[in-house]
């Protein structure tokens, strides 16, 4: 299955923004993203905890809610101008908030597998203090020099239970690209890779191996090296941090990786996809069988078994979905 793209090349989506992730151990999750991860405590409000990575210009980068069950909220997309924010929801159903945290008017659409994304333009930019008041004013923070330094949001991999009809939501109400897609034998994509600029990838569909709607499958946050990505390890090793595979590399997106689990039970992804941008505007998607998935990531290690069962909520698969 090939996804196309606007024909005319505009882009109304600029980035993806910041998310909200859902955690029965709000403190546990928080005190993680702050001294393992090396985010910033910017904001509380009710129930939950805004996070900062040193270099997002907005506000806050996730907000961590406090739920019984882990998850993620709602994914907020910056429109690329007030114009192309109308032109995304001009005859659409949505619902418009004007309460999210430094956010102005917030129009949400819901994709049909249950997942929130909310499509703004107007944020507050971070305004670093005299404790993290970078020296090059062309940053948003200093550097943290503590835990794994994540520098940025890099991208978010939803669960779904039908994912060409639930990616067909990206292609023809958001306009993102399809740059790669994994497609099982008898044609029908397992996996989709949506970009919604010139990098390789922002948002993931992964099929749902319990038939469950609305789960989250992981975010990733961005490193500036690999060998960034190799200090985490070490840094999640000592702080008893659950770390469910690598540091090694993807085939698919060629990214270099590190998967750990925050305490409130969401995968998290440490990576590093170097300078791979995707320039052509006439990118044509990749395509892999099951049978080269099969061989195991770029660097011949077997996928592990969690990879492909854990999501979360967590499902029990003897119920229904």
């Amino acid at each position: 299955m090939t996804f196309a793209h606007d024909p005319d090349g505009r882009r109304d989506i600029a980035h993806v923004g910041p998310i909200e992730l859902y955690t029965p151990v709000l403190d546990e999750s928080a005190e993680f993203f702050v001294r393992v991860m090396g985010l910033r405590a910017v904001h509380r409000d009710a129930g939950a905890v805004y996070l900062h990575t040193w270099d997002d210009y907005q506000s806050w980068t996730v907000r961590l809610v406090r739920r019984d069950r882990a998850g993620i909220g709602r994914t907020y997309l910056r429109a690329a101008s007030p114009q192309a924010l109308d032109r995304l929801t001009s005859g659409r159903a949505c619902e418009v908030v004007h309460d999210v945290h430094n956010l102005g008017e917030v129009r949400v659409l819901t994709d049909p597998d249950g997942h929130e994304f909310g499509l703004y333009w107007d944020v507050a930019w971070y305004e670093a203090d005299d404790t993290d008041r970078p020296a090059l004013k062309n940053q948003a923070a200093a550097y943290p020099g503590r835990g794994a330094n994540l520098r940025r949001l890099d991208h978010v991999n939803y669960l779904t239970a039908d994912v060409p009809g639930t990616a067909a939501f990206l292609r023809d109400v958001l306009g993102a690209r399809c740059t790669e897609q994994i497609v099982k034998d008898d044609g029908r994509p397992q996996a989709i890779w949506f970009s919604l600029g010139n990098k390789t990838y922002d948002l993931v569909y992964t099929e749902d191996w319990t038939g469950t709607r609305g789960r989250l499958h992981h975010v990733a946050f961005a490193t500036d090296t690999r060998e960034e990505i190799l200090r985490a390890a070490d840094v999640c090793l000592d702080a008893g941090v659950h770390i469910e595979t690598g540091p090694h590399k993807h085939a698919i997106q060629q990214t270099f990786f590190l998967y750990v689990w925050e305490p409130g039970g969401n995968r998290i992804e440490l990576c590093n996809a170097g300078a791979r941008l995707i320039l052509a505007p006439d990118w044509r998607t990749i395509s892999w069988t099951a049978a080269e998935r099969a061989k195991g990531q770029a660097w011949g290690l077997k996928t592990i078994d969690t990879f492909h069962t854990h999501g979360t909520p967590v499902i029990d698969p003897e119920s229904p979905a």
